[in-house]
Parts: C-alpha cells; structure tokens; sequence
C-alpha cells in the first residue's frame, strides 16, 4: 500500500507484548525512542529527534534486566530502581522533561514485565503539556496503557487531550486522536464525541489527522454506539469516498460500513460514491494507483471495504449504477482468470481477497444470473486447488450459492468433487464445509446419493462432527424420502453406524412418522425385528424397536419366525443391558404386547412378577412393574384396549431435529434446503404444502424424565421448557465450599437447607423443603439438571417426590451422586410448585464441587516435600495472590481449609505462619493427589495460595474454589 503517515504511537506496545514472558526478550517497542529508530522513521510530519534523545540510563536498565540470571535477582533490581524513581519524583529538586520521560519509560518497561506500578501517574500526565515530540509521546503512551477510567487524573488528562486536538498540530493531533482509540473507554466517549466528527470533516485538517479521526470515531462507535451522535456531520464524511487520498477513503469506508449496518438510511448516498471509486480501480491499471498497488493488486484492501459497504444494501435501483456496478464485478471475475503476474503468495492473497469480497456481493445481491453462476464456476475451480484455505473458503461460498434459485444447478455440477473432497480433505474443518455445501446441495435428484455418501463417511468422521453430521442424515432422509422404507432403513443404518451420536430428537423423528403413516408402519416393524436379532444393538435401536414393536408387532405376527413369543423373547433377551430410560420403555412395550397378544399374558406377567422388577431399586421402573401387573390382572380385555390403544396420529410442528440443527449452527448459519430456493430479493419462499409432515407428540414420554412444568401438553421433543426463563440462584453457592450444611435458598414461600455427606467418589445430599407459608404447595416437582458437559463427569439420582406439601411443613428429598471424573460446572436444582393458583418456579445451583471428593492424607514433612518436588510441572502448579476479603484468623482459616477436605499438616512448613494440607480427590475413572500451601501476610492483608496436582485442570479448578474463602 501507499506512503500512510502514521504517527508512532500508544500503538506500538503490541510489538512488546512478550517482552515479559522470558527475562532475556529484548523489548521491541522500546527501540523506537532511539534516534536512529525514529530518524528512520520519521515522515515529514514527525519532528526531528537528536541524538541525545537516546536515554542511555534506560537502555543501561534493560540491558542490566537481560542479564539477570534468576527471577529474584530481576526483582531486586526492579526494586532497587523503583525506590531510585520514587526518589526523584519526591526530591525537592524539579525534574526536567527528559528525566521525566527517561523515568516514565522505565515505570513502563518494568509495568509490561508484570510488575504493579502504583506512582508515576501524575509525572505522566505532566508530559502532555510538553511541546517536544517524544516527551508528548511517552506521555500518551504510559496513559493507554496504566490509567483506567476511573482514575481521578481523567480530567487532567482530557484537559491535554483537549489542548492538543485544539493546537491544529498535525503530530500532537494524532497522538491525542490515538490515545483516544486506545483507551477506548465510555468516559473518553462522553468527552470528545461531540468533537471528533467536527475534525474529521474540517476542511483544513491534514489528511493523515482524518484518518485517525475516522478510526478514532470507529473504535468509540463500536465501544459506546449511543454515544455517538448522528448529525449533519454524517452528510458530509460520506463525500470523504471522493478524497484524493486513498488513505482517507480507506478509513473513511471502515467508519461509513460500521454507520451503514446501524443507520443505513442515512447513508445511503454511499452507494453510488462507492461504486465510483471501486470501478476507478478496478479499471485502471497498475501504474495509476502505483503508491497503493500491493504486488500488482491495485489498492487491494480499499477494494475489499468499499465491497463490504456495498453489501449493507440491496442492488441499486438506478439501471445506469446497476450496470456500472455489474461491470466492475465482472472485470474482477475475468482478471481472476488471468495467469498470475507473480508468484509470490501475497499476489495470490491479495487477489483472492477482492475476488471473493466480490463473490459474496454477488451472493448477497443474488439478482445476477449470469453472475452468479460465473462465481459459482470460479468457485469451482477453486475446490481442487493444492491451497488448503482456498478450498475452505470455496466450499463455505457456494454453500451460500446453493440456496440462490439461480446458482443451484450450478453447484449441484460440483458434487462429484465434493464428494471426493470429504474422502480425502487431510483437514477437519475442510471436511466439515464439505458436508455442509452436500447438505446445501441436496433435493429430491441427489437425495440418496448424498445420504450414501453421508452414511459412508460418518463410519471414518471426527468425532467432533459426528452429531452434527447425524442430524443433517437425519433430516435429508426426512425430507426427501418419497419412500419411506428407504427413510427407515437409512435411520436404522445411522443408528447403527453412530448409535452414540443419535439424540433422541432423531429417535423420536422416526415413531412419529412411522406412527403418522399407515403404508410403512409393517415394514418398519419388520425391520426393527431383524436388526435387534444382531448380537450386539445400540441402545437407540433397542428404544426403536421396543417402542415400534409394542404398537404394530402384531403386522408381523403371523410369520412363525417373528411370532409373539418370538419378538417378547428378543425384546426381553435386551433388557438387562439397558439403562433405566430404555428398561421403563420396555416394560410399557410388554404390556401393549399383554392387550396385542393374550397367549403371551402369562409369560409376560411372571416377568412383571419377578423379584428383580417389583422389588427394584429404581422407583421409576419398580413402579411401572407394579402397575403394569396389575393392570393386566384386574383390566377387562375391553378396558385393556381401550386403555393401551394405538398412538394416534401426532400433531404438526415443526421438526425438532432441524431446531437443533439450526441451535447448533447459530442463527443464519445453517443453509436452505427448501425445494423452493431463494428468490431474485434473496427471500425465501417455503412450501405450504411438503410431502413430509413434520410432527411432534406430547405423550411419547419415554425416557421417564420428570414433567417440566403443570400442563399435561408438553412437547417433550424440544429442549424448550417451563423452567428455561428462570434465572439460577448462586446467592449462597460460595458459602458451602467449605461446609456441607446450610440453607442453601429462602424467599418469602420456601426455605430449602442441605445437608450433605461424601464419601470416597460417592455423595448424597439430603434436600428439605420448608413451607414457610400456611397454604398448601399443589403440584410440587423437583428435578436436577446438569450441562451436557457435565453429565459426562457425574451422574445424580433424586429419589422421592411430594406432590403436596402441607402449610407450615418440611419434607425430604435424597440425591445421590457420584464423581465420573474432574469437573468445573455444578448441576442445577429446578422446583415447581403452584402457590394460591400462580406457578412458581426456581432454580438453584447446588454446591457440588470438586473438593467435596476429596479424602484427607497424613504426610510427614519429608514425604510432603518429596512429592510436592515430584509434583513440579509448570502445569501441576497453580498459583494465586490475592487480597484478604475477611479478618486473617488463624482459627477461622484452618476450620476453612478442613472444611474444604484436606488434611492439615503441622510442623511441615518451616513457617509455622503458613498453612499445608494434602488429600485425594477420589473420582470413578482416576485418583488426584493435591498439595496445597497457603501463605499469609498479614502486614499487607495478602494471601498466596499454591496448589500442586497431577491434572493441570484440577489444579486450577480447586484454587479458584479456595481462593474465593479468604
């Protein structure tokens, strides 16, 4: 790009930002101060530096920093030159403006170290008003990067500012333009928004302060957006797209983008300047632009903006403006044919970068035909290209061209490519994109191509994509299935190839539509019949076919080798391998068998009979067997049917695997697959009437979980439920980190107290519920929840429930729960109840915390200090220093630290101030040794807290727990 003025600035410090991670790093952004460095530097609007403006002392200070071969030793002389600075700043002598700026560039320097710098401020703000560059400089430098908002310097600080965006100063001008940008802040906002605008489009001010003053306006737009007014002012930075330099355009097009997407009528008049400076450079040719050419691109990144700009808006109503636009579109389409001008990569890069920012104007305009299917073949020459990125991007691009009604032929010739593309892509997330355009590209022609080559892949896919690839399976087959015994044997093959992957949402997708159409309900059941006969089933398919078998095994009945007795026997042989959900559904199974086949009644009630279902530890399942039984003891074969008649049909909504889909992707993310693709406005026209139905049931509640609010009517296939909107209470979740007892919530209704035990892996948490009030509590239900990460690392189980709890009573619940693995989230206590005819509903976060699995661990000193060596990873430790937030009692801290599971060790430390302990988390899979020490201070109210563990994420798990006590 061209010669842009920029003034060095607060700017620079990204340069140092490892300067602090190793003691050897030489700092970059020191070396600007320098003169060598800023004589070279240096443009016409830079002043000068001489060559006493080197500051020896600081380079003397960096160098000693160098060479310190230990970290106490670089504290020491970071003290030592510490108490030399405060000494200066407080002598009776007054400093002059290079001592100032010598001793403010160390304050800095031992800042980005990591040290804590607490003086020096005000020495700072004093360089503002300095009128020598360099001075001013550090001055802005040390503000950007140490005084936050709320410090009282601010209005001295916005005082300079404000002098030196008044002194027309080019130089001065831009350093209070960036430090401005850089601090960013809400304060800075209120202070010179109003001002900012009124310099950006002065006549007389310089072209490089309008670029910082259009930048400077766009951070403060994207940090406090109702700050910034939308005045007269916005007329005229629009007429900034017409400046001669280029630079000002550039930044002027990312501030009128940002106004454009929050006010788009106000700049409206945009559009045809943008389409004017992009067709002058689009056309002209290299050596016209030659200050701004990037490697024979010509102003490559203004081209990029000014087509983003364009894409706020739809096509230009003007036919003259359309046609200039069009023209320029095509001209970047043709010169991406062109053989390369060089072969270095950023030629490539920059090219592709304005050929694909075009590409996605296309899309988005989507009125083009002609375009739209020449971008889709550029596109396609870009699947098979030996660069990883470019096919990435290809592949994401004609995702978006596939849902265009125009394009979609055009993508569909590609399939080939794309297919062998998921084959062979070495790179996960290439192969992700792939099954996201084949997704894009389906419709009734290639459905079952798709679908195969979907079901093929999913054998050999990254398990991170596995689900999502699942549910697109899913719904293609869905959607697209003008036979529906092709649509049963694709689910049944899914669930056999990722049975682990299959949600529920896909599971329930199939009954529904099995149940809603009467041609596929025997073949289904046939189907089901024979893939249970394999040895070894998913669980998912044992649902299916429980559940498919118990409403039509009776369209089977008649072949001797799937006879009644035959099919309860193969159900049955399943049972005792399954987990509770899928036991419940099979019992209910049995007895729609008892109503469907009579010869069956007595073999199936001596199983309802046995021990092992009647005396069951699972109330759920214990229950179900006892009424189940008896139901088929005392029923009349009439009330029997009447009772377990067939599903009837369900409901239309809309699918709850496509939700899901669509909840996974994000919002805007997921491509249409409608038959009716989008029309020439980029809308989407969506069939009222599809040959598939898309239903959900409310009575399919198989999996036995409790009922999420008073209506019998839920839709217990989405995730939606009464309890969604209620905000979870953490008020006293601190406070049981190290107890176990307690009141755990209370409102003006209820009081809920805990009282827990663990044990090893193992805990169980007494729950009681008081009501405080003298009105009975109707329809109470209490059921905990937990994150889908989270129900992999511990599993709970609530037992007993009081539909009504009586005015001024309290009753008990148990929880049960044990630790799989380490764990950082904590499940969630949901309750419901109706109170004086209004539901109520809340949801607490219940105190389950790694800690509590601990084991406490007597160590003598030596076998402490052996393992706490073994322990020595940087990744084992963990370490944090801290603020005391109560009274230092020793009393107080050791009950705390026994409360929070570890044994604590006497005469360990050498300190007998400090505070060791030792103990195993105790989890299913693993044990984790920890090592804690806790050091006060107590002149400076401060802790240090280290712990030490064998698992990084455990170490830092439970010093954040512990930190938070004192």
């Amino acid at each position: 790009m061209g010669p842009v003025h920029t003034v060095y600035g607060p700017a620079l410090l990204c340069a140092g930002a490892g300067c602090s991670q190793q003691f050897g790093a030489q700092p970059q952004w020191i070396w600007f101060l320098s003169s060598s460095y800023v004589g070279a530097h240096s443009t016409t609007l830079m002043p000068t530096v001489s060559k006493g403006d080197g500051m020896r002392g600081l380079a003397v200070f960096i160098s000693d920093i160098r060479n310190c071969k230990s970290k106490e030793a670089e504290i020491k002389r970071i003290n030592k030159e510490l108490a030399n600075i405060r000494s200066k700043f407080k002598g009776d002598k007054a400093l002059d403006g290079y001592s100032k700026k010598k001793y403010v560039c160390k304050l800095l320097f031992i800042f980005l170290l990591g040290h804590d710098i607490d003086f020096g401020h005000m020495e700072a703000v004093n360089l503002l008003s300095s009128n020598k560059y360099t001075e001013k400089q550090i001055g802005y430098l040390f503000i950007s990067v140490l005084v936050n908002s709320n410090s009282d310097l601010i209005r001295l600080i916005n005082n300079g500012i404000k002098n030196d965006l008044a002194s027309r100063n080019p130089t001065f001008m831009n350093l209070a333009l960036h430090c401005i940008a850089n601090v960013g802040s809400r304060e800075m906002a209120e202070a010179f928004a109003f001002e900012i605008p009124s310099i950006l489009v002065a006549g007389d001010t310089m072209d490089s302060v309008k670029q910082s003053a259009a930048l400077c306006l766009l951070r403060l737009n994207r940090t406090s957006p109702d700050l910034v007014p939308m005045g007269e002012w916005t007329a005229r930075v629009v007429h900034l797209l017409n400046d001669q330099h280029l630079g000002v355009v550039t930044a002027a097009t990312s501030l009128i983008t940002t106004l454009a997407q929050k006010s788009p009528d106000d700049f409206k008049t945009s559009i045809s300047l943008a389409v004017a400076r992009l067709s002058r450079i689009v056309t002209s040719a290299s050596i016209d632009l030659q200050d701004y050419t990037y490697y024979f691109v010509a102003a490559p990144w203004l081209s990029v903006k000014l087509l983003r700009l364009l894409q706020c808006y739809p096509p230009p109503e003007d036919a003259a403006l359309r046609s200039r636009l069009t023209e320029c579109l095509e001209t970047i389409l043709n010169k991406a044919q062109e053989p390369p001008k060089s072969k270095k990569v950023q030629h490539s890069n920059a090219k592709n970068a304005v050929l694909f920012e075009a590409i996605s104007l296309i899309i988005h305009h989507d009125s083009e035909p002609t375009l739209l299917v020449r971008a889709c073949n550029q596109l396609g020459q870009f699947l098979q290209h030996r660069e990883t990125n470019l096919r990435y991007l290809a592949l994401e691009s004609m995702c978006t061209l596939a849902s265009s009604e125009f394009s979609h032929e055009a993508v569909k010739t590609h399939i080939d490519t794309v297919i062998n593309a998921l084959k062979t892509e070495r790179d996960v997330s290439v192969r992700q994109r792939a099954v996201d355009l084949l997704y894009a590209m389906c419709d009734r022609s290639n459905a079952k191509q798709i679908v195969a080559e979907m079901l093929s892949y999913l054998e050999t896919a990254d398990y991170s994509i596995r689900e999502e690839i699942v549910l697109k399976v899913a719904i293609l087959a869905e959607k697209y299935a003008v036979d529906y015994t092709w649509y049963v044997d694709t689910i049944l093959n899914l669930i056999r190839v990722a049975g682990d992957y299959v949600s529920e949402e896909v599971w329930y997708r199939v009954i529904q539509i099995v149940i809603n159409r009467d041609d596929v309900q025997g073949y289904a059941a046939k189907t089901v019949f024979e893939a249970l006969q394999a040895p070894a089933c998913h669980e998912n398919l044992v649902k299916v076919g429980g559940y498919i078998l118990g409403e039509f095994g009776n369209l089977i009945a008649g072949d001797s080798r799937s006879s009644p007795l035959v099919q309860f026997s193969l159900l049955h042989s399943k049972f005792h391998l399954c987990s509770v959900p899928t036991r419940a559904l099979l019992l209910s199974a049995y007895i729609k068998f008892i109503n469907l086949f009579p010869e069956v009644k007595a073999t199936i009630q001596d199983v309802l009979r046995s021990d092992s279902q009647l005396r069951n530890a699972d109330v759920e399942l214990q229950q179900r067997a006892v009424e189940y039984l008896k139901l088929s003891c005392i029923a009349s074969t009439d009330i029997l049917a009447t009772v377990l008649e067939e599903m009837p049909p369900f409901p239309e909504r809309e699918s709850s695997i496509l939700a899901k889909l669509k909840r996974k992707k994000g919002p805007g993310k997921l491509p249409d697959i409608d038959e009716n693709r989008r029309n020439v406005n980029g809308s989407s026209e969506h069939s009222e009437n599809t040959d598939t139905t898309n239903k959900v049931s409310y009575v399919l509640n198989l999996n036995s979980s409790p009922s999420t609010g008073p209506s019998l009517l839920v839709d217990v296939f989405s995730d939606s439920s009464t309890s969604a909107s209620v905000d979870v209470s953490e008020d006293n979740f601190s406070r049981f980190v190290c107890k176990n007892n307690g009141v755990i919530y209370e409102n003006q209704l209820l009081q809920i107290g805990l009282k827990s035990e663990y044990r090893q892996n193992l805990g169980r948490i007494y729950v009681f519920y008081g009501n405080k009030t003298s009105t009975q509590f109707l329809s109470f239900s209490s059921f905990v929840t937990s994150s889908d990460i989270l129900k992999t690392h511990i599993l709970h189980c609530l037992i007993a429930s009081y539909p009504i709890i009586e005015g001024g009573a309290q009753v008990q619940q148990i929880l049960n729960i044990e630790c799989v693995s380490d764990f950082t989230d904590a499940p969630v206590l949901n309750i419901q109840f109706r109170y004086g005819g209004t539901l109520q509903n809340i949801a607490v976060k219940l105190p389950v915390m790694l800690n509590k699995f601990f084991q406490p661990t007597e160590m003598t000193s030596q076998d402490f200090f052996q393992r706490w060596k073994q322990l020595g990873a940087p990744q084992q430790e963990v370490q944090k220093i801290f603020k005391a937030q109560h009274p230092m009692d020793t009393d107080v801290t050791k009950a705390k630290i026994l409360g929070f599971g570890v044994a604590l060790l006497d005469g360990v430390d050498p300190n007998p101030a400090n505070f060791v302990g030792a103990g195993v988390i105790h989890t299913k899979s693993t044990q984790v040794g920890c090592l804690l020490r806790l050091e006060p201070n107590a002149q400076a109210q401060m802790y240090r807290l280290t712990l030490r563990t064998s698992r990084e994420s455990v170490s830092q798990r439970l010093c954040e727990l512990l930190g938070e006590q004192f």
